[in-house]
């Protein structure tokens, strides 16, 4: 199906349920609750869809990626790639959705649709294997720097942003994945097992 064409898509990718991997999702919620677009901008939750983002990514003149990369960087550094530089973030993947995105660039150049101007901005994460963690504090505290940068690029691409007086009415995602949501209906630490249970994992429990 072919997607309505964007000048600018700006697209959050990662996980949110395990810890810092959720922090581009985070990142394009946090823009779209800050910042009001002209409609030639479409924000998008893209989570962990990697290839079924073709569409959307070839319908766009312009492209703008939030994602957590490790880096070898202390935790929490930013690190801001444009263009040709994007593509090159895939030697330093760390997870299924990055390897899918990847490709998708490659089919887009392929088919001659690639965004002619990209922007990634990307965080250095603490932790990514607190399955059904948060993010952790030096991460959460680089959202507001990312959503600038983005909206400062927006800007200069003649796509004004406009501070939002209200929240908005329409979510990127459902209700249940909202911040605040997710954190007050998360478990204890004791009750989520977030490191697997050792019946099922094959792992060495040590006699009690």
């Amino acid at each position: 199906m072919e997607e309505a064409s964007a000048d600018a898509l700006v697209l959050g990718i990662g996980n949110v349920l395990w810890g810092d991997e959720g922090f581009g999702v985070r990142a394009v919620e946090a823009l779209h609750d800050t910042y009001a677009f002209p409609p030639e901008v479409r924000l998008v939750d893209g989570g962990t869809q990697g290839l079924y983002l073709l569409n959307a990514v070839m319908a766009a003149r312009r492209l703008i990626i939030f994602d957590a990369i490790d880096y070898g960087l202390p935790a929490g550094t930013l690190k801001v790639l444009r263009n040709a530089e994007v593509p090159a973030w895939g030697a330093v993947k760390m997870s299924m959705h990055q390897t899918g995105f990847q490709e998708l660039l490659a089919l887009a150049k392929l088919r001659d649709r690639c965004p002619a101007s990209m922007l990634l901005v990307g965080v250095q994460p603490e932790d990514i294997s607190d399955f059904g963690g948060s993010l952790r504090d030096c991460v959460r505290a680089r959202i507001p720097e990312a959503i600038a940068i983005a909206a400062a690029q927006l800007a200069d691409w003649g796509l004004m942003p406009r501070p939002r007086e209200a929240a908005p009415k329409e979510r990127l995602n459902a209700p249940s994945l909202a911040l605040e949501s997710y954190e007050s209906l998360r478990p204890a630490p004791d009750a989520a097992c977030r490191d697997g249970d050792a019946r099922f994992l094959n792992l060495r429990m040590e006699p009690r």
